[in-house]
């Protein structure tokens, strides 16, 4: 079952405006297949076959005769020296537009490939797994299901897949292929401890000692780790919204996993039951909400800007801060959350400057959105 993706207009615009358009995004986010389905008719090649790494790397001249334009090249990341020869090659006649249909799912060593190569040739999308809205669309998923198996498309469009099968075949692969390129290959059983325990914390304040200590690597080891992950699109920092006028805010990022389906494989959650019981099960609700913001934001403006807003008494999870305008948002698994919720909210407000603040949303489980009080609303999540 194909589910249709959001990004394809976009995707669309970016073939039609420019010589080449670089995919981003996780393993198995379906970078390559929404490729593949919308330009059938252009060559592929994947740079995960060593061979055609190799090529591409070494003798590029030869893998581009190889594999002319049009073309999809998946996995470019694996040739980093390809991309200097992409722009010769794109120069030869700089206004004919999509010809070079690139994915990476490393996307720190890609960006700088990009910029340094092929400034103002390249469009670059970022691909996330599926949204709520999208898997909707294709079949009927509560919000708890799609929070515990998550958006990867494969999991969503095959009724016959193991879940589970499913993950553990998904950690291996990416610490094998992925983290493998990056770190030592003796360091590959203490990072994936240190993923569970990143997975731990997803929705919490970023302490670093703290998660070094526990996972019992030194400090710069784990941030070294955790750029691996970000750049690997595993994890998130959401930054906190303060300005230098401000005192007491907080200072420090939130960390999140990026898919909630992996963070309950990671945490040894494999059922509805579980989920419901566990003490996770906020900081997986706002895990979820978080996911579904970023996807709804990249949708409408191609990009996505969030922050949170906290300090030692209060917290609102979610701001966006546009022109000097913002809106504040709260998640909340309750499907009637409280009024308590509300006043929470309106006391940011005040802090903030309450004739600044457009919005406040708590997003639920609620089935309709309704009002809490005469400023914040709740929201269902497909209402995003």
């Amino acid at each position: 079952m194909w589910i249709q993706r959001d990004i394809s207009s976009k995707l669309e615009e970016g073939v039609g405006s420019f010589p080449a358009v670089l995919l981003t995004g996780a393993r198995q986010v379906g970078k390559t297949s929404l490729l593949k389905k919308i330009y059938p008719k252009h060559n592929f090649v994947t740079l995960d076959l060593p061979s055609h790494a190799e090529l591409a790397e070494n003798r590029p001249e030869e893998f581009l005769n190889r594999f002319p334009p049009p073309v999809i090249i998946d996995e470019v990341q694996y040739a980093p020296a390809l991309f200097r020869y992409l722009k010769i090659k794109i120069d030869e006649n700089r206004h004919q537009y999509g010809q070079f249909l690139l994915t990476g799912s490393q996307k720190f060593a890609l960006m700088k490939s990009v910029s340094e190569s092929l400034a103002g040739r390249c469009a670059i999308l970022e691909l996330e797994t599926l949204s709520f809205k999208e898997t909707l669309a294709a079949k009927q998923i509560s919000e708890v299901e799609i929070m515990l198996w998550g958006g990867f498309p494969e999991l969503q469009s095959r009724t016959d897949l193991d879940p589970n099968l499913f993950f553990q075949s998904y950690i291996s692969t990416y610490l094998e292929r992925d983290v493998r390129s990056l770190l030592h290959v003796g360091q590959l059983r203490d990072f994936e401890r240190f993923l569970r325990a990143v997975a731990f914390r997803s929705g919490q304040i970023l302490n670093k000692a703290e998660l070094a200590r526990d996972v019992g690597i030194s400090p710069p080891t784990a941030n070294e780790w955790l750029s691996v992950l970000q750049a690997s699109n595993q994890i998130l920092l959401l930054e906190p919204w303060f300005n230098n006028k401000t005192k007491g805010l907080i200072k420090s990022p939130k960390i999140y996993m990026a898919d909630t389906g992996l963070l309950c494989s990671l945490v040894g959650l494999q059922s509805i039951e579980e989920l419901l019981r566990s003490p996770l099960l906020g900081a997986l609700w706002e895990t979820f909400v978080f996911a579904e913001l970023r996807k709804r934001e990249t949708f409408k403006t191609g990009s996505w800007a969030l922050w949170f807003w906290g300090d030692r008494n209060l917290e609102a999870d979610f701001l966006i801060a546009k022109g000097g305008r913002f809106k504040l948002m709260e998640a909340k698994f309750s499907e009637n959350p409280p009024r308590q919720d509300a006043l929470k909210l309106e006391q940011i407000a005040e802090k903030i400057g309450k004739d600044k603040v457009d919005v406040m949303t708590i997003i639920s489980r609620t089935k309709e959105s309704y009002p809490l009080n005469h400023h914040v609303m709740t929201i269902p999540v497909k209402d995003l």
